[in-house]
């Protein structure tokens, strides 16, 4: 924590840890100039009773007052330390080559319990500073203590008992937010889907509100229910640990005072130990607080280790991808299994995807042409097999190199709301969001009425938040695929059913107006398209059609050979006629 404070802000933090230090120490020293102010007293020397009490002011000004002044040193960290973390996070999630993380329901509970963990740094960092503090006060007490009478040592030892339960009690807290972190995640979806725009229709048209309301409260009062027997059961661990130290600070002042009756020490001695074992007390108290804080700061930077060994990928290949395809792309014997699961979402594939064609996958809903399609783009690693570029094999390119080459267009596209020239440009960070690159993509994407619509043009904000400009699903869509074809020469374009909310014919007229560029593109370069679609007759204009069935590719050819022929393709373009006549 004090690295992450110190590379956040060092003045902040050198500043903090003074005053926090300095009021934490001033406290005992307090209670010794007590002390000898009270025997001064007694004694009726008053010059001696003049300079200590001005120690004493001194002191209690700084016992009160530099606490608030730290406080405002590392409030301030606090909230540059919550936005350092928030950016690792942000960069865990998207560190690795490919996204099997996001499938493991593990990863996502972690990622669950860091976000709202996270927002607690502030408190931590408090505990830390506070604790430093605690040390040399603690320290300070222990040598006044030995001064006043060995048995004394004994009274710190006693807040070990505490120590320990307290430590065990945080245990039992932290494995109850971890148990709870999969009800809490479905718990905030359904948060999600009752006040946002997407499900607003479907929840009024099928009267899901308050369904989803019960739910809602049913899984919160069982993660209430389960945190409040956890947090419970640590009470009951803490109280058994304070009482152990309220019996030896009881016993620590007696011991002084029987002293004092015997002329063995004077009043000032017995004013030193009641006000030290007070704050010995409040040490104590602050120590159990303090280290339930440090330990959900351990469990917190322990779970970013988790995630960051999840994430990293052990070989992220070191070779650039050719300047050209010659012969194409080629699966041989590729298999894939989603993570936390034996059932092979694809099985054996081999198939070639000659340079300069145009491809179309076709299948039913399920049949993994998208995995197919991710495993191209290189977001997955096959569990079996090889995915070639000409010769060289996918995995060992440079993921950075092999990403600037493709572009996609997929069919749950994010929706951007940013200004539209960079909701387009986005697709191509080099074209520095320039007007001409971002217009070519509308028009390719057959998106200029999309454009002629927006008030302010391509500085229109979208989405509906402030100003912003709202669009139909099928905009969004143009958006979208306007993002994929910004990109001037890929070496890989892959078009993801990314019309769904086109009509057939918008759908066949952009695909042709795009598929007289690609194949320019494709002879210049090898370049390769592939579409995924479920319309024949957009996919029928392709050079090779792909057809999948339960994770298999059982055909390969084109439209007019495959349909005539009586397999998977034939039989599925016949029921499509059948449902259009």
């Amino acid at each position: 924590m004090l690295v992450t404070a110190w590379r956040v802000n060092r003045g902040r933090t050198v500043t903090a840890i003074f005053f926090v230090v300095a009021g934490a120490a001033a406290a005992p020293l307090l209670a010794l100039s007590l002390g000898l102010m009270t025997d001064a007293v007694v004694a009726g020397h008053r010059g001696v009773v003049l300079l200590t009490g001005l120690f004493v002011g001194v002191l209690a000004f700084a016992t009160v007052t530099f606490g608030h002044f730290g406080h405002l040193a590392y409030f301030e960290l606090a909230e540059l330390a919550e936005l350092d973390f928030d950016e690792q996070l942000i960069g865990l999630s998207n560190g690795s080559v490919g996204i099997a993380h996001h499938e493991q329901a593990a990863t996502s509970d972690t990622v669950t319990v860091l976000q709202r963990e996270i927002r607690q740094f502030g408190r931590g960092l408090e505990a830390l500073l506070n604790g430093l503090g605690l040390l040399i006060a603690v320290g300070i007490t222990v040598v006044l203590l030995v001064r006043l009478h060995p048995l004394l040592l004994l009274l710190p030892l006693a807040a070990v008992p505490s120590l320990y339960l307290s430590r065990r009690a945080e245990h039992l807290v932290d494995a109850a937010k971890t148990d709870t972190a999969e009800t809490t995640r479905t718990a905030l979806h359904l948060f999600d889907l009752t006040t946002r725009l997407p499900a607003a229709a479907e929840l009024r048209v099928f009267g899901l509100a308050d369904e989803l309301r019960r739910r809602h409260a049913g899984l919160w009062s069982d993660v209430t229910a389960r945190l409040l027997r956890a947090d419970l059961r640590a009470a009951a661990l803490r109280t058994a640990g304070q009482v152990t130290f309220a019996l030896a600070y009881v016993g620590s002042v007696l011991l002084l005072v029987r002293a004092a009756v015997d002329g063995r020490r004077g009043v000032g001695d017995v004013i030193l130990v009641v006000v030290l074992a007070a704050q010995i007390s409040a040490q104590v108290t602050a120590t159990v607080t303090l280290l339930r804080d440090l330990q959900r700061m351990a469990a917190l930077y322990g779970r970013m280790a988790q995630l960051r060994a999840v994430v990293v990928d052990d070989d992220p290949g070191d070779l650039d991808p050719p300047d050209r395809l010659r012969h194409g792309i080629t699966l041989r014997d590729v298999s894939f299994c989603y993570p936390g699961t034996d059932t092979p979402a694809l099985r054996d594939v081999t198939v070639t995807l000659p340079a300069g064609s145009t491809v179309a996958v076709v299948g039913e809903n399920g049949a993994g042409k998208s995995t197919l399609v991710k495993l191209l783009c290189g977001l997955y690693r096959p569990s079996s097999g090889r995915i070639l570029l000409d010769h060289l094999d996918l995995h060992r390119l440079r993921p950075d190199s092999w990403r600037a080459r493709i572009s996609v267009a997929f069919q749950d596209a994010v929706r951007y709301e940013f200004r539209t020239r960079h909701a387009v440009g986005m697709g191509d960070l080099d074209s520095g969001f320039a007007d001409q690159p971002v217009r070519d993509a509308l028009r390719l994407a057959r998106a200029d009425d999309v454009l002629r619509q927006l008030p302010d043009g391509l500085e229109t904000v979208l989405g509906k938040g402030g100003s912003g400009a709202e669009l139909s699903g099928g905009q969004w869509q143009k958006v979208a695929l306007a993002r994929g074809l910004v990109r001037p020469a890929p070496m890989l374009l892959v078009l993801d059913e990314p019309t769904t909310a086109l009509d057939p014919e918008a759908e066949l007229a952009m695909f042709e107006h795009y598929a007289e560029q690609a194949a320019r593109v494709g002879r210049q370069t090898g370049a390769i398209t592939v579409l995924v679609s479920h319309r024949f007759s957009t996919v029928r204009t392709a050079d090779l059609i792909v057809v999948v069935r339960d994770g298999r590719v059982v055909e390969a050819g084109d439209h007019a050979t495959l349909s005539a022929g009586s397999g998977p393709y034939a039989e599925l373009v016949a029921v499509n006629t059948r449902a259009y006549r």
